[in-house]
């Protein structure tokens, strides 16, 4: 398990999305619910904090595009998770979302966090959402906050 960061960031100020997969909706909903907590304890107002659902890990990058081209959020956290199949599918599936959200982080300089679990099981999954494996929607936000903060420092 990843221990916290050293320094502390604060959300009060900040708005950010959080897109959730509902696929493998019993693991996102632990997600969403790290990433909300951690900024509501960071200093955030949940209603800075909104939550859109999205059909699947797939639909995160065209949907973080659109928010990202709408404006209106410091950052965008996406939430979901991938597990192995007995195809390489997963991999396929995995590495263009990342590819996708970081293309939109650099295209509309604004963080997007991945969150996204890229498992071999269902346990796994569940371990990283919440179990020993701590919880990946927390340390995403808490790397989103960190980024905007970091954001305002180099453009101020």
């Amino acid at each position: 398990m990843r221990s916290k960061p050293q320094h502390s960031v604060e959300a009060n100020g900040s708005k950010v999305a959080i897109l959730v997969s509902s696929y493998h909706d019993a693991v996102t909903s632990k997600l969403l619910d790290g990433a909300q907590s951690t900024f509501v304890e960071s200093g955030g107002s949940i209603d800075d904090c909104q939550s859109i659902t999205v059909s699947g890990a797939w639909e995160l990058p065209v949907v973080a595009s659109a928010i990202a081209s709408k404006g209106g959020f410091d950052a965008i956290v996406a939430l979901g998770c991938i597990v192995s199949g007995e195809t390489t599918h997963d991999q396929v599936i995995a590495d263009a979302i990342a590819e996708g959200l970081m293309t939109i982080a650099i295209q509309w300089k604004l963080p997007v966090s991945m969150g996204v679990l890229t498992c071999q099981t269902l346990h796994q999954a569940h371990e990283r959402a919440g179990g020993e494996g701590g919880n990946k929607g927390s340390e995403a936000m808490h790397a989103a906050l960190w980024t905007i903060a970091t954001m305002k420092e180099v453009n101020s």
